[in-house]
């Protein structure tokens, strides 16, 4: 096969997949018109039209969707193999997608990237921030990072960091205006600083465990945000109840500067884990990856 053949059949398929000349033409590091170009030239070729093409979508044809199906796990074993030949280089290197939300990435990943990205210099690390519960395998992401609660069954996940808790907390001027909730019921009257979850399509429900009780209140408010930071902002402005992360405000509780309600009602859960398909091919970069983002306590099993 020519080697112009091969590129434009990766470029149908990454097209397919995102759906979007944009999206599409910005992971391969080229142009718009030179990957249309590209996939006109093996429409042409073929003989078939790959694409159905309007003004706001791309979406696959018929014979497209066959393509795909037959031609991107074709290229996705290529892509490992050549990954899993850095093994005979004198230094590992790569390329490796991570999805992960925002609390996670700045707590869990960025220290232990600093090291990790020093060490090893020929490897790069593109991480996605978002709240979906992304698909690592249809979006080619090479791992995950989420709550232990939320990896799928199907996944190997790896703990990268301790237990979690959630705190509920306001500024003491909220709560002298307002009194202080003594169950989770009653945040159902104040003013809550809500979050919206792409992946659920709606508002996210604060949840809460005490002894063998769970209980998950839709909470009502002005503000509804979708990130940890802004949420932070927020709260520290006096404008209402936020549901976050203990340990982006024990600073702000232990000052005096938020007050911490039903704690409580607030029971650790398991941390951050890696999470990747079980099939995936065990490229000398990522292995090295997951052994450094690996919780030390982790760690110290998987060599035992």
């Amino acid at each position: 096969m020519k080697r112009e053949h091969l590129s434009d059949l990766a470029g149908f398929v990454c097209v397919a997949r995102e759906q979007s000349f944009t999206r599409a033409a910005s992971q391969l590091g080229m142009t718009q018109s030179s990957l249309s170009h590209a996939v006109r030239r093996l429409e042409a070729r073929l003989g078939l039209r790959l694409l159905n093409r309007t003004t706001r979508s791309v979406a696959p044809t018929q014979a497209g969707e066959r393509l795909l199906r037959t031609l991107g796990p074709a290229l996705e074993q290529i892509d490992s193999e050549l990954d899993s030949l850095s093994a005979l280089r004198d230094k590992p290197a790569g390329s490796i997608r991570i999805t992960a939300a925002d609390h996670a990435v700045e707590t869990v990943l960025f220290p232990r990237l600093e090291r990790f990205l020093a060490e090893y210099p020929d490897i790069h690390v593109e991480v996605t921030m978002d709240y979906r519960l992304a698909d690592v395998v249809a979006e080619r992401f090479d791992a995950g990072i989420r709550l232990g609660e939320q990896v799928a069954k199907d996944m190997i996940a790896v703990r990268i960091g301790p237990d979690f808790r959630m705190a509920v907390v306001a500024t003491p001027s909220y709560f002298e205006a307002n009194g202080r909730p003594r169950v989770p019921q009653e945040l159902e009257a104040h003013n809550c600083i809500n979050m919206r979850l792409p992946t659920r399509g709606g508002i996210y429900a604060w949840e809460f465990e005490k002894g063998s009780r769970e209980i998950q209140v839709r909470v009502e408010g002005q503000l509804a945000l979708n990130t940890l930071w802004t949420r932070l902002r927020a709260v520290r402005a006096g404008l209402g109840i936020a549901y976050v992360p203990e340990d982006v405000v024990q600073s702000d509780i232990s000052a005096g500067r938020l007050i911490r309600v039903l704690a409580d009602w607030c029971a650790p859960f398991p941390g951050y884990h890696l999470y990747y398909p079980s099939r995936r091919h065990a490229a000398p970069a990522f292995a090295l990856l997951v052994q450094a983002l690996r919780y030390p306590a982790e760690r110290k099993k998987s060599r035992s």
